[in-house]
């Protein structure tokens, strides 16, 4: 069943988009379980999303657009919390290189998330209370399960393309290893074939702030009227840092002082980028879930595609017919340039049809999400590729 919903009050935005959400929404039965990597099966679960563009008529024109750890479905409308454009807004668009006048455009908030799809601020059907901790731990796989049962939903045998960036990425490659039949073309950017040590530590850190605040409750602060505001703030503090390079930092704030000629000598903010940080934390809080985020950075941790190939990556793309494009950016060290390496010599063991592209951008992680000219031009050159041999655009 599909249908619309729509939030009936203002005074909570965040927790009515949850359950009510301003995006259309397929709900899948007890009659259509997820088996979930955990080993148990989630039933009922529903997914929602935004759709832009018209779907031809032989269905050949659909692109699925995967989001980010802390994005959403609303990547080229604006955002019914926020009322701030849609993430993506630079790539997906009519005439940009995501062309809604051209191709049928989907995309989902992922299973786990906190903007319609069954997550940690759904309600349980057996309690008839929020899920929090309850909900089974998700990995980007069972992300991509539901996902395809969404792509199903709409008669879509294949994708022409998915494309995603950093956790969005890493479900373009879950795509495109387990359901490869249904990806004519798949643009991972700014991601890797795995989590890091290194990125597993700062999500760590993260989670034990979030769960540190005492307004946390065990996960069931919903219950209690509560938000561990500050946890979840301080979790993206110090996640936000990972996403932006030494030089962009200090080209945008160096050590400027914030609204004043000389240092406090106390413990205000300072400097420029500590105000900076705290208004991105306390931002964030008003928009996303805190359980979400626990679940989110969980499944992004989790991720391991040559761990389900007994340590072989390239058989995770064995006899893949998907047209492939990987894109990394110079100043990226959360996802740096050497695992989209990895990830291209894979493919190419494995035989697969790849193009790789390195930009040079001192952006950091976020050169993804902005205006990069350089990216932009690849993406749309690869698009235009693929859809020239798919016979979407003539030769």
């Amino acid at each position: 069943m599909t249908r619309t919903s729509r939030s009936t009050s203002k005074n909570d935005q965040k927790s009515q988009e949850a359950t009510n959400p301003h995006s259309p929404v397929v709900e899948f039965g007890a009659d259509k379980p997820l088996h979930l990597d955990s080993g148990v099966s989630l039933s009922p679960f529903r997914i929602a999303y935004q759709a832009y563009g018209e779907l031809n008529a032989d269905k050949s024109n659909a692109i699925l657009i995967c989001h980010a750890l802390t994005g959403d479905q609303h990547v080229a409308n604006l955002h019914p919390v926020t009322g701030k454009p849609g993430w993506w807004e630079t790539l997906v668009g009519p005439g940009k290189p995501v062309d809604t006048d051209r191709y049928f455009v989907i995309c989902s908030n992922v299973l786990g998330g906190c903007l319609g799809s069954t997550g940690p601020a759904s309600i349980n059907p057996e309690t008839g209370k929020a899920y929090a901790l309850d909900l089974p731990v998700i990995t980007i796989a069972d992300m991509v399960r539901a996902q395809a049962m969404l792509v199903s939903h709409f008669g879509i045998e294949q994708l022409f393309a998915v494309i995603g960036g950093s956790m969005g990425g890493m479900q373009v490659l879950e795509w495109a290893s387990s359901h490869s039949d249904k990806v004519f073309a798949a643009v991972a950017i700014a991601t890797g074939a795995r989590h890091s040590s290194q990125n597993i530590a700062f999500h760590e850190v993260g989670r034990q702030a979030v769960m540190a605040d005492p307004e946390w409750k065990e996960g069931r602060y919903l219950e209690h009227g509560t938000v561990p505001r500050k946890g979840l703030s301080v979790a993206r503090m110090a996640a936000h840092i990972t996403y932006l390079s030494e030089t962009a930092l200090h080209r945008k704030f160096g050590r400027n002082l914030q609204d004043r000629q000389n240092v406090t000598f106390g413990f205000d903010a300072d400097f420029q980028i500590e105000s900076y940080l705290r208004y991105q934390g306390m931002s964030f809080v008003e928009r996303f879930d805190p359980n979400s985020y626990l679940y989110m950075t969980r499944a992004m941790d989790y991720f391991d595609l040559a761990a389900e190939h007994e340590g072989r990556l390239a058989d995770a793309f064995a006899g893949s017919k998907t047209r492939f494009c990987i894109v990394s950016f110079t100043s990226d060290w959360l996802f740096p340039t050497s695992e989209s390496r990895t990830v291209a010599h894979a493919l190419n063991a494995a035989g697969a049809s790849v193009s790789f592209v390195e930009i040079e951008s001192d952006r950091g992680h976020d050169a993804f999400l902005l205006d990069e000219p350089e990216m932009f031009s690849a993406i749309n050159g690869f698009i235009r590729s693929a859809a020239r041999a798919k016979g979407l655009l003539p030769s």
